[in-house]
C-alpha cells in the first residue's frame, strides 16, 4: 500500500518538476539574447531593413495562424531543422538576426542555439507572432484563401477582367503551386482564361470562381509560355470543352520538357497533383492571334524573345489593358533561366512599351502601371547587364560575377533565391556576346 501511494505521489509530482525545468531552460535561454517587444522590433526593421527574421514554427502553423511577419528578409525554418539549414540560408555570422515563434516558447531556445553556433548578432522577439498579428502589424500569408486551392481569390481589375493573384514566393505545397497570376476576360458570349494553372485541382478551383461570376463557357485558355504553372492544368480545361492555345515555341518546350516538369510538380504538390495529366495545346500560332469573346476583342501577341520561349501577352485595345505574362515583373525579382536572352528581352521591351498600356496585369504580383513594371523589368535587366559588363571589362570571372551589387533590388520577393543565379547566367551569356 505504501509503495503504491509513493508511486502515485511521484507520478503527480513529475509534471511540476518538468514544468520547473522547462521554465528554467527558457529563462536561461532568454537571458542569453536581447529581447525585443513589438515596438523594438518595428524600430529594428525601420533602422535596418536588411535584418533577418527567422520564424521557427512549422509551415502548417503559418497557414492556420494567418502567416508570418512581413519583412524584407523573412525565413521560415522550423525549430527542428534550424541547425541543419541556417548556415546555407545565412552564411554571414555577423548578420543581424531576430528569431520568433508564435508565443515566445521555441524562439528563445532557437536564439540561444544560434549563439552557440557562432552567430554574433541574434535577438529574440519576445511578444511572438500572435501578438504582432493581433496588434494589426503587417503580416504575409502563405495562403490568403485557405478554403480554396487558390492562393487568393480573383480580384476585379476592370468591369470584365479579373485576376487571381498568386503568391510572389516560389511554388510550394502550401500555395498549391499558385505562384503566378491566373487571369480571365468575360465577354458577352464567352470567357478567355490566361494560364491553365499548375495542376488540375487548381484549374478546377479557378473554374469554380468563374462560374460564380458568369454562366458563359470558358472557350479559350491561353498559355503565356510553356512553364509548369502556365500549362499543367491544360487537360482539365480541355475536359471542360475549352480550346488551349499556345505559341509554337511554347508548345515545343512543353513537348520537350513537359514530362520532367510534371514529375517535379507531383513531387512538390503531392496529393494536390491528383488528376493532373500532361497534354499538348489544341492550337498554336507564330505571331499574332485575335480572339472574339463577343463585345470584347483580345489580341494575343508574341512581341519577341523575352523571359521564356513562346512568351505572349494578351492585349485589350478597347481598355488599354495588357495581361503581360512573364514579359513584365514587379514585387518579385524576375528569374533569368538558361534559355532567357536578356539582351533580346530589352529589345522586345520597346514593342511592349509601344502598346501604350494604362493597366498591366503582370505574370506575378498585383495589377499595376507601365512605369512600375518598366523599373522592375527593363531597368533591372539594363542594370544587371551593365554591372556584368563592367565586371568582364575588369577581367572578372564567374565566381566574382555572383557578387556584383544588386542591393537596390533586395527588397523584392525571391531576391535571395534568384539574385546570384541571375548574375551567373547573365555572365555566362555575355562572355560570348
Amino acid at each position: 500500500m505504501f509503495r503504491t501511494l509513493a508511486l502515485s505521489l511521484s507520478l503527480f509530482a513529475t509534471p511540476f518538476t518538468l514544468a520547473s525545468t522547462v521554465d528554467e531552460a527558457l529563462a536561461t535561454a532568454r537571458a542569453r539574447a536581447p529581447q525585443l517587444d513589438t515596438a523594438a522590433l518595428t524600430q529594428q526593421l525601420e533602422a535596418d531593413p536588411g535584418t533577418w527574421l527567422i520564424d521557427v514554427r512549422t509551415p502548417e502553423e503559418l497557414i492556420h495562424t494567418g502567416g508570418t511577419i512581413d519583412a524584407m528578409r523573412n525565413l521560415n525554418i522550423p525549430r527542428g531543422w534550424l541547425e541543419f539549414r541556417i548556415s546555407d540560408a545565412i552564411p554571414d555570422k555577423d548578420a543581424p538576426i531576430v528569431v520568433y515563434c508564435g508565443q515566445n516558447l521555441r524562439s528563445p531556445l532557437a536564439a540561444a542555439q544560434l549563439i552557440d553556433m557562432g552567430y554574433t548578432n541574434v535577438s529574440n522577439f519576445s511578444d511572438g507572432y500572435q501578438a504582432w498579428r493581433d496588434a494589426g502589424m503587417p503580416v504575409e500569408s502563405p495562403d490568403k484563401a485557405p478554403q480554396s486551392m487558390l492562393y487568393d481569390r480573383p480580384i476585379q481589375v476592370t468591369p470584365n477582367v479579373w485576376s487571381a493573384i498568386g503568391a510572389t514566393a516560389p511554388a510550394t505545397y502550401a500555395n498549391s503551386g499558385h505562384n503566378n497570376n491566373l487571369s480571365f476576360v468575360i465577354g458577352r458570349e464567352a470567357v478567355m482564361v490566361m494560364n491553365a494553372g499548375d495542376n488540375a485541382l487548381l484549374a478546377s478551383a479557378l473554374h469554380e470562381e468563374i462560374r460564380n461570376l458568369t454562366d458563359l463557357p470558358v472557350r479559350y485558355v491561353v498559355l503565356e509560355n510553356g512553364q509548369g504553372h502556365a500549362m499543367l492544368g491544360s487537360h482539365y480545361w480541355q475536359s471542360q470543352g475549352a480550346e488551349v492555345i499556345a505559341h509554337t515555341d511554347a508548345a515545343e518546350e512543353i513537348a520537350n520538357t513537359g514530362h520532367d516538369v510534371l514529375e517535379r510538380m507531383r513531387a512538390g504538390r503531392r496529393d494536390k497533383a491528383s488528376g493532373t495529366l500532361l497534354t499538348a495545346p489544341d492550337r498554336t500560332f507564330d505571331d499574332d492571334l485575335t480572339l472574339d469573346l463577343g463585345g470584347e476583342t483580345v489580341e494575343i501577341r508574341n512581341l519577341g524573345p523575352a523571359h521564356s520561349p513562346g512568351d505572349i501577352v494578351a492585349w485589350l485595345p478597347s481598355q488599354k489593358l495588357v495581361i503581360s505574362g512573364d514579359l513584365a515583373f514587379h514585387q518579385r525579382l524576375l528569374p533569368v533561366f538558361e534559355h532567357t536572352d536578356t539582351a533580346a528581352w530589352i529589345e522586345t521591351w520597346s514593342a511592349f512599351e509601344a502598346l501604350g498600356a494604362e493597366t498591366v496585369i503582370p505574370g506575378h504580383g498585383a495589377p499595376t502601371t507601365l512605369p512600375v513594371v518598366r523599373r522592375y523589368t527593363h531597368d533591372y535587366l539594363v542594370d544587371l547587364r551593365g554591372r556584368i559588363a563592367a565586371h568582364l571589362d575588369d577581367g572578372g570571372d564567374l565566381a566574382g560575377a555572383f557578387y556584383v551589387d544588386q542591393s537596390q533590388w533586395e527588397h523584392l520577393d525571391t531576391w535571395r533565391e534568384l539574385a546570384t543565379r541571375n548574375a551567373g547566367r547573365v555572365f555566362e551569356a555575355m562572355e560570348f556576346e
